[in-house]
């Protein structure tokens, strides 16, 4: 009995250091504004996990996505409702190897709001294939600010 309940008091010490030693959080993208996204997603998700990582942490990273950053999501922006956004159109393929970069390389887990796709006239085969489809962004907020994420807007 003696040496159930210390192992069990050591798998739970473990436990307990494991998660003193990542950081939560989640990231409430908005913005459709190419330079903010690349900011504040694309290159300071990056600088913020070199920062954890050198001081021994892991950074435990989500990205919500809704509002006008749908279109950094779709696979073919030239035939969706964004083909006029020149800027997105002519880098497109450059952002598509970064944004999944961010997935393959640093854990990044990219959530969507499902509830406002139909209004983007977009469909789950218009978005990457990394990239969950939620209920709606609020719920994605709540459920990781109650699990202990800090909350970032990037609008």
């Amino acid at each position: 009995m003696r040496k159930m309940f210390l192992l069990l008091l050591i798998m739970s010490m473990h436990l307990l250091q494991a998660e003193e030693n990542t950081v939560k959080v989640v990231y409430d993208l908005t913005t459709k504004n190419l330079e903010k996204f690349e900011r504040n997603i694309l290159k300071g998700i990056v600088v913020n996990k070199a920062h954890y990582e050198s001081t021994l942490k892991e950074l435990d990273v989500t990205v919500v996505i809704h509002g006008d950053a749908y279109r950094f999501f779709t696979k073919d922006p030239k035939h969706s409702i964004f083909k006029n956004d020149l800027t997105l159109i002519k880098r497109h393929k450059d952002l598509a190897k970064r944004i999944a970069s961010m997935v393959k390389n640093y854990d990044v887990e990219f959530l969507m709001c499902g509830a406002a796709m139909p209004r983007n006239k977009l469909k789950t085969k218009d978005i990457y294939n990394f990239v969950k489809i939620i209920p709606n962004s609020t719920i994605g907020l709540i459920d990781r600010q109650n699990t202990g994420y800090a909350y970032i807007p990037v609008e």
